[in-house]
């Protein structure tokens, strides 16, 4: 079936596109689509959008700089909507917020914005973590273990990623009672610890996520 003979356009010929973050798996914004967008986003890689107000078609980041690079593009049940997956260049929000949905329903109130809003997926929260650990690089203060612990450098932080691991292992080894506890609280020292470590070697959380996904791909190529 044809993308295009396929989606249902409503009766103004839009299709509302969610855009998602590829990368840190949060909701960027909701955009219409026409045809021709569509096929502009398609062929570009870069997301297209119709203009309700304007009735134009607009390309995203033309005049920001903040375009949204396609990696996916999803359709759902129904084929009246759209996932757009995209690798977003600075932030997607005209009001300089990552993401549009920086608000929060609290009780009956919207909250101010906030910059952290919206949390990433829990399964993607290293992501948001591996961030406080580039702005406690960039921005360092006393209080901050973090950026104490980079400024001691790479030997020490070799050895509190040696000792983590070690206490995972110990922890493993506990008895029934306390073990679940315990590797709980173990591994995640050692998770926060290798994420202090990528960033003084100058990696990013991402590029290692990129390379298990790889080797995903790879061996799912190999077996099949």
């Amino acid at each position: 079936m044809g993308v295009f003979e396929g989606l249902r356009f409503d009766e103004h010929g839009l299709i509302p596109a969610v855009v998602q973050d590829v990368v840190t798996g949060k909701v960027l914004m909701v955009a219409y689509m026409n045809e021709e967008a569509l096929r502009k986003t398609l062929e570009t890689r870069t997301t297209w959008f119709y203009s309700r107000s304007r009735k134009a078609l607009w390309h995203k980041g033309e005049t920001s700089g903040h375009v949204q690079h396609v990696e996916k593009v999803y359709v759902d049940c129904d084929r009246d909507c759209l996932l757009v997956q995209v690798r977003q260049e600075g932030v997607a929000c005209h009001t300089g917020f990552f993401s549009c949905f920086h608000r929060m329903v609290e009780d009956t109130e919207i909250s101010e914005p906030r910059a952290s809003c919206p949390a990433s997926p829990l399964l993607a929260f290293l992501g948001d973590l591996f961030s406080v650990i580039e702005e406690r690089a960039d921005r360092p203060s006393p209080s901050s273990y973090t950026a104490r612990l980079l400024a001691e450098g790479k030997e020490k932080i070799l050895r509190k990623v040696a000792e983590e691991a070690t206490e995972v292992l110990l922890a493993a080894f506990e008895g029934e009672e306390t073990r679940r506890d315990r590797l709980r609280y173990e591994v995640a020292d050692l998770l926060y610890h290798l994420l202090v470590l990528l960033k003084h070697e100058g990696l990013t959380y991402a590029e290692v996520m990129e390379e298990l996904r790889n080797r995903h791909i790879k061996a799912q190529t190999t077996t099949s």
